[in-house]
């Protein structure tokens, strides 16, 4: 595109991964003459997004997995109008909701905040500093959740030995670095892991899951002391499966 102006000559050349409201807030603040204005708005008006390309989308999936932990353990979905399309990663790790092995009963507290935050508010107070509120909390429960790990889409993002124990590493750790009044207590009690030397997987997972038995020995439960928990022996496994305790 070129721009004639007083006996000048102009060329104007658009990059294909421009940002139009860059562009926009450049004419704003830095007010061309009209000529320019009105051709810097017309193209803006006329350009297109493209799509990229199935190299540009692959390149951005394996920089996104070289840089990121999470996306290439969890994956993501990188399709994204504010940003370069990546596509979609499936990432190797699913982690299931988890349940509560008996029924939970839900205790409500009262709270009160000795303090205002604005003037607004203490007038409506009228000199008093006290804000009730409630608290949740739950006097103990024991959850069991499942995990997936798969060795195909481990291969696509990266997931590497390293990776995976920084995984185990997190599962056993993550509470105590999240302590607060309702979940003081919330720790990792037991984390069993079948390994398969297929990659496909040598036996269900459900099978494998079963195995492995939680008991209430006293009712109702209040602590883990509470439960039994059977793990069954490595002898007893299924052929091409090994079963390791992190915890």
């Amino acid at each position: 595109m070129s721009i004639e102006e007083n006996d000048h000559s102009y060329s104007l050349i658009l990059a294909a991964d421009m940002d139009k409201k860059s562009v926009q807030s450049w004419i704003k603040e830095m007010k061309p003459a009209i000529e320019i204005k009105e051709c810097l708005t017309d193209a803006l008006k006329l350009a297109k997004s493209r799509k990229p390309t199935g190299d540009e989308v692959e390149k951005g999936r394996v920089k996104m997995c070289n840089s990121y932990f999470d996306i290439r353990t969890f994956g993501a979905v990188l399709s994204l109008k504010s940003a370069p399309n990546c596509g979609q990663v499936r990432g190797p790790v699913q982690m299931t909701f988890a349940r509560s092995i008996n029924q939970v009963v839900p205790l409500e507290h009262s709270i009160t905040r000795m303090a205002v935050a604005t003037e607004a508010e203490a007038d409506k107070q009228q000199g008093d500093n006290r804000t009730m509120g409630r608290k949740y909390t739950i006097p103990y429960g024991l959850y069991r959740s499942y995990g997936f790990i798969s060795a195909p889409l481990a291969a696509q993002t990266c997931y590497s030995e390293d990776d995976l124990s920084l995984f185990w590493t997190a599962l056993l750790n993550m509470f105590d670095q999240d302590h607060s009044a309702a979940r003081g207590y919330m720790a990792t009690r037991k984390l069993i892991v079948f390994k398969h030397d297929s990659p496909l997987g040598n036996v269900p997972a459900h099978l494998l899951f079963d195995m492995v038995k939680v008991n209430p020995k006293n009712s109702p439960p209040r602590d883990f002391g509470d439960y039994e928990v059977i793990v069954p022996p490595t002898k007893d496994m299924p052929p091409g499966i090994t079963l390791m305790e992190k915890l």
